[in-house]
C-alpha cells in the first residue's frame, strides 16, 4: 500500500509549497523509493487551459495532453520524471464528476452532499494517483481557512484512518514574518495557522518555516512547542541563490529523519552528489551568455516558468550563467529589433497566443536571420518564421498566420480542421469550436532530417518525442517554396511540419512543440541545451 505525505500552506500563498512538495520527493526518490506526486488545484476552472498567463501564470502539459498547474512542471523538473494527467486536478473536476454520475443515476437516487460524495470523489482521485507508488507527495493548493479548500482538508483528514492507507505525514508550510520596528520575528501566525488546521482535525507532524533570515535555537524551540512538533521538524526555509538549493539545504536540516520514523521507511541516505554538482555550477558558473527572450506576458514571469527553468538546466550542463534579457515584442514595434537586441549574444522568440505583440516577435526574427544571430522559434516563434521568410525571402505580400489574419493571400499557418490525436484518432477542429478542447496537446512523435541541426542536438536520434499546445500548424503548400529559397523542413510528425531551419545560417531552429516542458535539471532538454551551447559559442 501507499503512503502519503501531504503539505499544507498557511498564513498566505506564494510561500512555496510546491518547491517544498518537490524538494521532499526528489530526496526521497533519491533514497530509492517509487514517488509519485499530486497537485490539488481548489480552483473551481476545470484545468487551467483557458486562464490568462498573466492570471495564472504558465500552463504545463503532461505527456499525456493534460493542461495542468505549473507545480507539475517543478515535479518533473526535480524528480526527473514524467507525470500524467492524475498528477493534478481541480474543484471542476470534482464537481463535473460528481454531477455526472449523479445525472446517469450512479447515486440510485441519493441527495448528494460535500460529505461524503464530494469527499469521497477527492479520495478517489488521491488514491488513483498513488497506485503503484511507494510514496506519494500530495501539495494541496490555496491557503488554510480557505472555503474552496474545506472539502480538500476534510479528506485529506479522512484518509489519516482509511485502512487502505498505510501511513500518513503531514507538512504544512507557514511564514515566519520579521518586525523590523520590534527587531524580532513573530510566530504568532504560524499557530494560528497551525490552531485552524486542529479544528479541521488535522495535527501537522512537520513546520516548513520561511523566512528571510534563520531561525535562533530559541525560537525553534517555542515554535516546535507551541504547535505541537518535535524541535527536530521544524525546518528553516530561506530564500536560497536557487530553488535547486532547496532540497540540499532541507537535507543538511535532517528533513528525512521524522518522515522516515513516521512512516517507518528505515534509515536514509539520498544520493545527492550528481544534484549537489549542478547546483554549484548554477550558483558559480565559470562562463557567461545572454538570451534575448522575446515575449509578451513580461508582466508575470511565471508564464515561461518552464522555459526559464530550462536555460538555466543548460547553463548548468554547460557550466554557464544563462542571462536573460527580457524584450517586449510590443517595444520592439516601437523601438525596432536592433535598439532592443544589439546586445544579446542570441534570440529566443516564445509561444504565446493572440495578435498583440506579433509583428514585434516578426521583427524579431528578421534581425536573428540576417545578423546571423543563433535563433530558436518555440511554437509561435516557429510560426512567425515562416511569416517572416514568406514576406522578406519569398516575397509574399501580406503573408500571415490564419489565426492573426483570416482573409491573409498567403496562409503560411493555417488551423486544419482534420488531424490525428495521439492515440491515432480523427479531432476536428474549426474557429467555432471551444478553445478548451481543440489544442493539439501532449506527447507527438518527430521523424528528424539527416545531417540537420535538430538530429545533431538528439545526438543523431531519427525520431524524438516532444510536447505539444497549439492549435494552428505549418501549412504544406508553401514548403516547395521555402525550401527552394533555403528554409528547410528537418522535422515531421504524421505529415505535420515540425521544425525548419536555414541553410547557411550558423544556428536557426523553429520547433512547432515546446521542448522546455521536457527539460529538466539532470537532463536538460536536448534542442534548448544546443540553443544555449551556440549562444555561448556565438561570435
Amino acid at each position: 500500500m501507499t503512503k502519503y505525505i501531504f503539505v499544507t500552506g498557511g498564513v498566505l500563498s506564494s510561500l512555496g509549497k510546491g518547491i517544498t512538495a518537490a524538494s521532499v520527493g526528489t530526496l526521497l526518490k533519491h533514497s530509492g523509493f517509487d514517488v509519485g506526486m499530486l497537485k490539488i488545484d481548489p480552483y473551481i476552472n476545470v484545468d487551467p487551459g483557458t486562464m490568462s498567463p498573466l492570471e495564472h501564470g504558465e500552463v504545463f502539459v503532461t505527456k499525456d495532453g493534460a493542461e495542468t498547474d505549473l507545480d507539475i512542471g517543478n515535479y518533473e523538473r526535480f524528480l526527473d520524471a514524467s507525470f500524467l494527467k492524475s498528477a493534478n486536478f481541480t474543484t471542476g473536476q470534482v464537481y463535473s464528476s460528481v454531477i455526472e454520475r449523479e445525472r446517469s443515476g450512479g447515486y440510485l437516487g441519493q441527495t448528494i452532499q460535500v460529505i461524503p460524495h464530494i469527499v469521497g470523489e477527492i479520495v478517489n482521485r488521491i488514491k488513483k494517483a498513488g497506485e503503484g507508488h511507494d510514496i506519494l507527495v500530495v501539495e494541496l493548493g490555496g491557503t488554510v481557512g480557505d472555503i474552496e479548500g474545506l472539502p480538500f482538508m476534510e479528506a485529506i483528514r479522512q484518509m489519516k484512518h482509511d485502512e487502505e492507507v498505510e501511513g500518513t505525514f503531514f507538512i504544512h508550510v507557514t511564514l515566519i514574518p520579521y518586525i523590523k520596528a520590534a527587531g524580532e520575528m513573530k510566530s504568532k501566525p504560524t499557530q494560528h495557522s497551525v490552531q485552524e488546521l486542529r479544528r479541521i482535525g488535522i495535527t501537522p507532524q512537520m513546520i516548513i518555516a520561511r523566512s528571510e533570515n534563520a531561525l535562533p535555537k530559541t525560537f525553534k524551540k517555542k515554535l516546535a512547542m507551541s504547535c505541537d512538533v518535535h524541535p527536530d521538524s521544524v525546518i528553516e526555509a530561506l530564500d536560497a541563490a536557487t530553488i535547486y538549493d532547496i532540497p540540499v539545504t532541507f537535507l543538511r536540516q535532517n528533513i528525512l529523519k521524522s518522515i522516515s520514523k513516521e512512516l517507518e521507511l528505515g534509515e536514509l541516505n539520498p544520493d545527492m552528489e550528481e544534484w549537489d554538482t549542478l547546483v554549484k555550477k548554477i550558483v558559480q558558473p565559470k562562463h557567461k551568455t545572454v538570451v534575448g527572450f522575446v515575449g509578451k506576458y513580461l508582466e508575470l514571469k511565471e508564464a515561461y516558468k518552464s522555459l526559464t527553468e530550462s536555460l538555466i538546466h543548460c547553463g548548468a550542463h554547460l557550466d554557464a550563467r544563462v542571462e536573460i534579457e527580457w524584450v517586449d515584442s510590443e517595444e520592439i514595434e516601437e523601438k525596432g529589433a536592433e535598439a532592443l537586441l544589439a546586445d544579446c549574444d542570441s534570440v529566443l522568440v516564445a509561444g504565446g497566443f493572440g495578435s498583440r505583440g506579433i509583428e514585434g516577435k516578426i521583427q524579431a526574427i528578421e534581425y536573428a536571420r540576417v545578423n546571423r544571430v543563433p535563433y530558436l522559434g518555440i511554437c509561435l516563434g516557429m510560426q512567425l518564421t515562416l511569416v517572416e521568410y514568406a514576406r522578406n525571402i519569398l516575397g509574399l505580400e501580406g503573408a500571415n498566420s490564419v489565426e492573426f489574419d483570416e482573409e491573409t493571400p498567403h496562409p503560411m499557418v493555417y488551423l486544419i480542421d482534420n488531424f490525428l490525436d495521439q492515440n491515432g484518432g480523427a479531432q476536428l477542429r474549426t474557429h467555432e469550436s471551444p478553445m478548451g478542447g481543440t489544442l493539439r496537446l501532449g506527447e507527438y512523435p518527430c521523424d528528424t532530417k539527416d545531417g540537420s541541426l535538430i538530429q545533431k542536438a538528439y545526438n543523431g536520434a531519427k525520431t524524438i518525442h516532444e510536447r505539444h499546445r497549439h492549435r494552428y500548424e505549418a501549412n504544406p503548400a508553401y514548403r516547395a517554396q521555402l525550401e527552394k529559397a533555403g528554409m528547410i523542413v528537418t522535422g515531421e510528425s504524421n505529415g505535420l511540419i515540425e521544425t525548419v531551419e536555414i541553410e547557411g545560417h550558423p544556428w536557426f531552429l523553429g520547433v512547432q512543440f515546446h521542448p522546455e516542458f521536457t527539460s529538466r535539471l539532470q537532463t536538460p532538454n536536448a534542442s534548448i541545451l544546443a540553443f544555449v551551447e551556440a549562444s555561448l559559442n556565438a561570435e
